[in-house]
């Protein structure tokens, strides 16, 4: 018997499936391969796709290729990679389908590098790639800032004859320009015989990242067709590189055209609400994103609260920050060091205290947030006991910045001896100059 028998052996499951569960567990003696498909196609959650892979061994499916491509696909998306791994190092011969799916999911999951490792195997067993396999394997090189790799990869879709094929040409544009090589990836546009709506916003994306913001509205307003991303890229180019005016004014044609904005386009426009310092336009902006059904989702949360707090309405921003369902770090970070800045370091406590209840485990700059509030409050004390905190509960290595916020803290409580022995032996740990 093999291990992944030994791993998943149905009589260490449980003979009736769990009230939660709407799926009944099939008998046996009827349980086919059609029949195996259906319920996975109906799987809702780990827990029931460990069940059915219970059936499937038991009923000899196991080399089913379409029923494994199937469970990897859901262990993939449960972030299951592992017991994915069981189910496709099972198979005697996986099929190009199959290797893909595994590239994709370990890429998806955070682990490029496992996705390289397991490209590098499917090409030493001798498995030809198909054009879905590249585009794959290339995202995992742009995860993981791999441009050697890249280019490799580059080399290996070319001479197999994939070239031609724009999504493989497209990602191999973005991975150039993600990793820095603004002239390979122009050199990769400029070559592409066919150019669609993505090759286009693909390299408008680039020029903005390089801070061609010249270039990138030259190749924006020659594009033939424009999408919702394609304005997005330009509206928020220029929202960050300080061009506040021209970003409104692309919104302001983009609506001209009838396309509708996402919530990355708002999000874009509160930074330039930002820059102007303008609590108008930002409530405005939080008016028509109400208005045309918009959730407060993390992205755009955290963005008006860090409009509405710099602009000078801190109350605005609690509101939305209460209104949240889904908060991010980001966004409990924001409201803390909002909170902070302007004066109600009481709160920004309170705030964080709620964020450790809430399970979110805080980060460096969360206790920056943290510190300016005590110093805010001229709580030395109190600072202390967060700076000690930081390391003892969650070690957390104090930056330069960390140490800045204790010297001001120091200096506010009158202590100055304390703060200048405070900055040398800052100054020794994190061998700066002073």
């Amino acid at each position: 018997m093999d291990c992944l028998s030994l791993s998943f052996s149905p009589d260490a499951l449980p003979r009736t499936p769990s009230p939660s569960s709407n799926i009944r567990r099939p008998r046996t003696r009827t349980f086919d391969s059609r029949e195996a498909l259906s319920f996975l196609q109906r799987c809702t959650d780990f827990k029931q796709l460990k069940q059915i892979h219970s059936q499937i061994l038991r009923t000899g499916l196991s080399h089913d290729q379409v029923l494994v491509a199937n469970m990897l696909r859901l262990c993939s998306s449960y972030g299951q990679m592992g017991y994915a791994s069981l189910l496709f190092y099972q198979l005697q011969s996986p099929t190009t389908f199959a290797w893909n799916l595994m590239i994709r999911g370990h890429t998806l999951n955070d682990n490029p590098r496992e996705a390289l490792l397991t490209y590098n195997l499917m090409m030493c067993r001798g498995v030809r790639p198909d054009k879905f396999t590249f585009p794959f394997v290339i995202r995992a090189c742009i995860v993981s800032s791999a441009i050697d790799k890249g280019k490799e990869v580059h080399g290996v879709a070319f001479k197999l004859g994939f070239w031609g094929d724009a999504f493989v040409q497209n990602t191999v544009m973005d991975l150039y320009f993600k990793c820095g090589d603004l002239g390979f990836g122009c050199m990769v546009f400029d070559k592409m015989p066919v150019k669609n709506v993505v090759s286009w916003t693909t390299m408008v994306s680039g020029l903005v990242a390089h801070g061609e913001l010249d270039a990138a509205r030259g190749i924006f307003e020659v594009m033939q067709a424009k999408n919702v991303v394609s304005w997005t890229v330009m509206i928020n180019g220029f929202a960050r590189n300080r061009h506040p005016e021209e970003a409104f004014e692309l919104f302001r044609r983009m609506q001209l055209e009838n396309v509708r904005p996402n919530e990355f386009t708002l999000v874009s426009l509160l930074i330039a609400c930002t820059e102007l310092g303008s609590l108008r336009l930002g409530s405005w902006i939080h008016d028509f994103a109400l208005k045309n059904g918009f959730e407060l989702g993390v992205f755009l949360g955290t963005a008006l609260i860090d409009m509405y707090s710099k602009c000078g309405s801190i109350d605005d921003a609690k509101k939305v920050f209460d209104k949240m369902q889904k908060k991010s770090l980001a966004t409990w970070n924001s409201m803390i060091t909002s909170l902070g800045v302007h004066g109600r370091g009481e709160e920004a406590l309170d705030v964080f205290v709620e964020m450790e209840r809430a399970d979110v485990r805080p980060d460096a700059i969360t206790f920056v947030g943290v510190l300016c509030a005590c110093i805010n409050m001229g709580n030395s004390d109190e600072g202390f006991r967060y700076f000690r905190y930081m390391s003892e509960r969650y070690d957390i290595v104090p930056t330069i910045d960390h140490y800045g916020c204790m010297v001001e803290l120091l200096n506010r409580a009158g202590m100055l001896d304390k703060a200048y022995e405070l900055v040398h032996s800052t100054a020794m740990k994190l061998n700066v100059d002073l």
